[in-house]
């Protein structure tokens, strides 16, 4: 779907407050997910590429993020959730890379807001499923929204549709044009390095002879 095509959307990617907030100030365009990632022609999917951010509290963590991030961070009950959640932006989910391997994700610290902890955690969970890079251009809605929580939004899931669709019209895009577009450069040059580090390694590997 084109950008200027996108009048309002129900679609919402569930994530940490702290993260959505970090991305709706411009100190990150990257989230890390582990899951709800498909591959379809030899290329990774979303369900939708451009979302809505739907801020969540139950599962965040000081312990898990950068020190810049841990005291905006209070942790609640199991099951918690406020009566009103508040929608101030959406994105566009530009690039997604699929890494297995800690160093490749602890090189890229610099551009998100968890820490080594997170990473390693998330990495040897599933480990045999890899963990996501999402790169997202982000948009502030010219009015933020507040919307009633419903049940259906709640739960261990990634993508949701909203009972009402939000009007996207006017919104402005966090980052100019030629900052993300250098960011986007920045991490991707991070990703290919350590990507073919890992390649060569590999084939060293295999040329080794057996004792």
């Amino acid at each position: 779907m084109l950008m200027e095509e996108l009048i309002k959307t129900a679609h919402a990617l569930k994530e940490w407050a702290i993260a959505v907030k970090a991305l709706e100030m411009g100190e990150t365009i990257m989230l890390l997910r582990k899951g709800g990632i498909h591959e379809r022609g030899g290329r990774f999917q979303v369900a939708h590429q451009e979302v809505l951010l739907y801020p969540t509290y139950e599962h965040q963590q000081p312990f898990l993020l950068q020190p810049e991030y841990t005291n905006h961070v209070y942790p609640v009950t199991s099951g918690w959730h406020p009566e009103k959640v508040r929608i101030g932006s959406w994105a566009q989910i530009t690039d997604i890379f699929p890494v297995y391997d800690e160093s490749t994700v602890n090189a890229l610290l610099p551009f998100h807001v968890w820490n080594e902890y997170f990473i390693s955690d998330r990495l040897k969970w599933k480990p045999r499923q890899p963990l996501y890079i999402l790169l997202l251009r982000t948009y502030k809605l010219s009015q933020a929204q507040e919307i009633s929580y419903r049940a259906e939004y709640g739960g261990c899931k990634s993508w949701i549709d909203l009972a009402e669709a939000i009007n996207l019209h006017s919104c402005e895009p966090v980052l100019s044009d030629s900052a993300y577009t250098q960011l986007l450069a920045e991490i991707r040059s991070i990703v290919d390095d350590k990507f073919s580090e890992g390649a060569l390694s590999r084939e060293q590997g295999a040329g080794k002879p057996t004792t």
